[in-house]
Order: structure tokens, then sequence, then C-alpha cells
């Protein structure tokens, strides 16, 4: 199913759909994508992630090169299928990225939080102050280790001209990102800890949404199948929106 543009409708539209598509991604990973050890869950995290995010790594071995520690059976290792993005980065530790609604994936020793899915809204992007609050808790995540997928649907606007990712790796790196003019969309993936790492798939309205990892330890992600959640939770928007949603045919009928 072609990417919609979410611009056509207003900001509680968006906010029904992003509901229902994290429930659909949950039901995904939870059904067989995840490894038996992980789980995930929809969480509020409405300020702040936590002492068991801040803490999270504390009481696990991290190797950075595959060692023991950074297992995670029935996930897929980097060295073995690294993400088909068009872009990669990466990055010294140091900052950004934060939660509202979020997709939370734990592990099941000590309910711990690994990972975070994160769907922009509109209200994200709407001021100075939203922006920067979503960067700030978008940093204490990954300085605390956890790893981000960051899913952004909407257009690039006065605050982040060249779109999300640019925002936030510019808090991180000298490296100035510049979004293909054909491709104004985001999909992100983000390895937190020591040494960051971006993968950065940049789309467009009426592409197809491709699987992004997510990243369970800086070495081993699960594809995430956004394509195949995103077409259930389209298909639970009341008609009367999902008629301003499809594909409009020439003016002309022709």
């Amino acid at each position: 199913m072609p990417i919609h543009d979410w611009t056509r409708v207003g900001a509680g539209t968006f906010h029904d759909f992003h509901t229902t598509w994290l429930v659909e991604l949950k039901r995904a990973l939870n059904d067989g994508l995840l490894p038996p050890d992980y789980y995930a869950m929809a969480e509020q995290i409405a300020s702040g992630l936590g002492p068991d995010v801040l803490t999270l790594q504390a009481d696990r071995p991290r190797s950075g090169n595959g060692e023991a520690g950074d297992q995670a059976p029935g996930g897929v290792a980097v060295q073995v299928a690294p993400p088909r993005v068009r872009f990669t980065f990466s990055a010294e530790a140091d900052q950004y990225l934060g939660k509202r609604k979020t997709l939370v994936i734990r592990h099941a020793s000590g309910d711990q939080v690994v990972a975070m899915v994160e769907i922009l809204s509109p209200g994200n992007k709407a001021s100075r102050h939203a922006l920067r609050a979503f960067v700030k808790k978008a940093e204490e995540a990954l300085r605390a280790g956890v790893h981000l997928l960051v899913l952004d649907l909407f257009p690039p606007g006065p605050r982040d001209p060249q779109g999300i990712h640019a925002v936030l790796w510019s808090e991180i790196s000298d490296h100035d990102f510049v979004l293909p003019p054909d491709k104004p969309l985001t999909l992100a993936a983000y390895v937190g800890g020591d040494a960051l790492q971006a993968y950065v798939e940049p789309v467009a309205v009426g592409d197809i949404l491709p699987d992004m990892p997510l990243f369970l330890t800086p070495d081993v992600y699960v594809p995430t199948p956004l394509e195949a959640s995103y077409r259930r939770a389209f298909e639970a928007v009341p008609r009367r929106w999902r008629a301003e949603l499809e594909p409009r045919g020439p003016a002309n009928g022709g």
C-alpha cells in the first residue's frame, strides 16, 4: 500500500491511525519477529525515560564486537546482513531523541528497555519547544544505550527543513544531512550507546514502505514490517477519512 499524504487530514485523524499502527507493529513483533526473550508494549512516556532506561546497560555486558553480551538469538546479525537503506552514518556517543506514546521493546531479564519505536505526529514539530523536547528525549535514550526506530510521514517544515534526521544528527555530528528532493519523508533506525549509528531511508508519498531494522543490540536487529502493519492499520481508518487520503485522479476525469 503506498504511503498516503497525511497532510490532507487533521491531526486527530492521524492520531487515531498512529495509535492503531503502533498496535499492529506490536502484534507483528510479538508474533514471532522478536526473539523469545524480548517483548513489545505500547507505553505512555510523558516526560523523561525513567530509571529503568537510564540504568539499562549497567547489568548487561556489551562488547560491541559480536561477543556474548551483544547476541539476541533470532535476530539478524549486522555483519551477516547489513540493513538495506540509502544512507548510513556513524558518530561517537553524545546525544538525542525521545518519547510520547511509544512502542517499547523490553528484555525479559529484568524487563529492561532495549529499544523504542516512535511515530512522529504533527505535534512533535508544531513548535520549537515541541521539537526540542523530542530531540532532548532522543538524546537521553541513545546515551543510555536504547536503540530507536523513528518514522516520520510528514514533510519537512520550517523547524526541520531537511527532515527529522538532520535535526537529530546535528546534535551529535558536524555532518550535514540533505534529504533527496524527491524523498521528503524519513525512516531512521538508530543504534544507541558509545558508538552511535544511523540507518536512514528517505521515502515519499506514494512509495511502498520498506522494512526497517529495529536494533536489539548494537550488532543484531529484527526487520520491522512497516508496510504490512501500515496496511492493516489503514484498513481501520474510518471510510470518511480513507476517502480523503486515497490518491486522487486527474481533475478533468481523464
